[in-house]
């Protein structure tokens, strides 16, 4: 079924400390997380509603995502969606999503079966029953509430697009509403219960941030890479970002950092992303000579946009010279700068071949990288 969304994202979030739309969790930001699931559902827009100085903010949180806008909201809820609602395109009665942009953790499965719930209805909600015993009171108990028919509703909410414009423009200007659905209600409308999911908390306090954080499933996992290039004329080689007076260089297309392309294919490997040629293509003019380390800063960046984190590197370096243990420490504060590392996650050892093979005839150097990560699973 095709859908379109409304992503919530116009508030201030000052119980959680203030901006907590754009705030990271799990290595991007919080609205992210909502428009990424919408869109893989199948959204064909989604219309993220944001404050009037929020513009800028919603194009880098949201870099790189097609078939979204961001449109200026206003003082109150009801009025960031009628600002949603107005900006849609599409069949009137289109289903159309309700969301909250601090609500991060939506799966396919609500979304599917919110929309499964909608035909027959005016409107289906993400919803949990009530578990807790329920007491009223102030500085005492006055009461003992029944929960046996008490939800806890969660966005997002469905509705068919033209339903949910006719309940707004009943619903009274300035009035405040805490979710779609009772502006539904108030218009006459039924709306359906599905079951919820409880992973689908709002963010709403500063704490609420390191329980979302923990529910996030994580994989780890492990790349590696390999890279060789020949010696040639010269007097001084790259490695692991770093230049080294020598006799000899490294011969390549780019400036032959051989500890460097092998990491970037280590992280690229990691994330099942390709390699190094497939980004940075040899037979491109463009990266002759190029500095290695924008190849490297490419990968992580690629792997930040997935949500995913650097854990560790190893390198190994396969040489007779030059000697690499006095260049050691500056190689790995070089590797722990771009890799935005702390200095203990970051290994650079060196070995020789004892004059076997290439590298033993110093005919050219090798190094291999290995990279722990992790990914969103």
């Amino acid at each position: 079924m095709t859908f379109a969304a409304i992503v919530v994202a116009a508030g201030s979030g000052s119980r959680a400390g203030g901006d907590k739309q754009w705030r990271p969790l799990g290595g991007k930001p919080v609205v992210r997380w909502s428009v990424e699931a919408l869109l893989n559902a199948g959204a064909e827009e989604v219309v993220v509603v944001v404050a009037a100085d929020g513009f800028a903010r919603a194009a880098e949180a949201l870099a790189g995502l097609s078939n979204w806008r961001a449109v200026a909201g206003g003082a109150e809820r009801a009025d960031s969606v009628r600002a949603g609602l107005e900006a849609l395109t599409g069949a009137p009665d289109r289903p159309v999503l309700v969301h909250d942009a601090a609500r991060p953790l939506l799966s396919a499965e609500v979304i599917r079966r919110l929309l499964e719930s909608l035909p027959g209805a005016d409107g289906a909600i993400a919803a949990l029953p009530v578990s807790d015993t329920l007491k009223r009171g102030s500085d005492r108990i006055e009461a003992t509430v029944d929960r046996g028919s008490l939800w806890r509703a969660q966005t997002p909410q469905a509705f068919r697009a033209d339903r949910l414009r006719a309940a707004y423009a009943a619903w009274p200007e300035g009035a405040a509403a805490t979710d779609d659905a009772a502006v539904v209600e108030d218009d006459g409308g039924t709306v359906r219960l599905i079951q919820g999911d409880p992973r689908l908390m709002k963010l709403t306090y500063p704490e609420d941030f390191a329980m979302a954080e923990a529910l996030i499933a994580r994989q780890t996992r492990v790349g590696q890479g390999f890279d060789a290039h020949r010696w040639g004329p010269g007097d001084s080689v790259w490695l692991c970002g770093v230049e080294i007076a020598h006799d000899q260089t490294l011969i390549g297309h780019s400036d032959a950092d051989a500890g460097l392309h092998a990491l970037t294919d280590a992280v690229l490997g990691a994330m099942g992303d390709g390699d190094i040629g497939d980004h940075f293509p040899p037979t491109d003019p463009k990266w002759k000579g190029a500095a290695s380390d924008q190849f490297l800063i490419h990968a992580v960046e690629r792997l930040a946009a997935r949500g995913g984190r650097l854990v560790n590197v190893d390198v190994t370096l396969i040489c007779e010279r030059p000697k690499v243990k006095p260049h050691r420490q500056a190689m790995r504060e070089r590797l722990a700068e771009i890799l935005n590392l702390p200095l203990d996650a970051v290994s650079v050892k060196a070995t020789t071949m004892e004059k076997m093979g290439f590298t033993g005839r110093e005919e050219g150097l090798a190094a291999s990288a290995i990279a722990t990560i992790e990914l969103p699973a």
